[in-house]
């Protein structure tokens, strides 16, 4: 990972993050761990070998706690493990999401549900499990992923868009209402970052060539592009920063 600013209030801060063993996730938990903090994140898939190799890059030993975010009492339990380990979270990065393609005729009730438990549900039962402690604590910082698909309007994936608004929701009214706790809620909505997972699967040369002509910036986003703009707004650097959604996408979609 490049060289990123330092936020010293982020050393030894209690952080939970989900999905942050792949991905833009992986990404994050090693961004917070050269900071200093105390991260705990929790995944489906093992990730012990990672638990490892961030212990050897960075000197700081993540938590990994296995779970799928869409069991709501595993979700809270980790949590709460999370809690007992490095004291009361303070800074909460609700990254995990799954953009499956699909199209609105072939959606069923259970996909529906489905999508709808993992890209915003769990979300939000994140930040209710994480603010009495934020309370206790004196304050904290939510970050909740969204995309810009949504502004885009993009076809193809509607389930996921509607949950991707929907955060942008949930992430104002949790601001207004936790806001006199000086706990902080924003959301964060990359635009298309090349993960190995979209290089795979939907990154071809003509897509790529597409999306780049829509940006200002012409580089195609990759995972460490979020680190830094998520690390701001964890950090009393955007103190007065609540209910905003910030976009990182090289200047694709125009918001304000």
């Amino acid at each position: 990972m490049s060289a990123t600013a330092i936020y010293p209030d982020l050393d030894g801060a209690s952080v939970f993050i989900t999905g942050g063993g792949s991905g833009i996730g992986a990404d994050l938990t090693e961004g917070f761990l050269r900071q200093g903090a105390k991260v705990a994140f929790v995944g489906r898939s093992d990730a012990s070998d990672f638990v490892d190799r961030m212990e050897t890059e960075t000197g700081n030993r993540p938590l990994f706690i296995q779970c799928d975010i869409t069991d709501i009492p595993a979700l809270q339990s980790a949590i709460n493990q999370a809690t007992e380990a490095h004291g009361p979270i303070t800074v909460l990065v609700n990254n995990a999401a799954n953009d499956k393609r699909h199209s609105t005729l072939e959606v069923d009730e259970a996909f529906w549900d489905w999508s709808q438990s993992i890209n915003v549900k769990a979300y939000f039962f994140a930040c209710q499990a994480v603010i009495p402690g934020m309370k206790e604590a004196g304050g904290g910082s939510i970050v909740n992923f969204s995309s810009i698909s949504y502004m885009m309007g993009n076809a193809g994936y509607p389930a996921y868009t509607t949950a991707n608004s929907g955060i942008n929701g949930m992430t104002r009214s949790l601001a207004r209402e936790f806001g006199p706790d000086r706990i902080r809620v924003n959301a964060l909505a990359p635009g298309w970052v090349l993960t190995q997972k979209q290089l795979d699967l939907w990154a071809d040369p003509d897509s790529l060539a597409a999306h780049l002509d829509r940006q200002c910036l012409k580089d195609h986003l990759k995972p460490v592009d979020i680190v830094e703009p998520t690390l701001f707004l964890a950090s009393k650097a955007s103190r007065m920063m609540t209910g905003q959604a910030m976009v990182v996408d090289g200047g694709v979609v125009v918001t304000g």
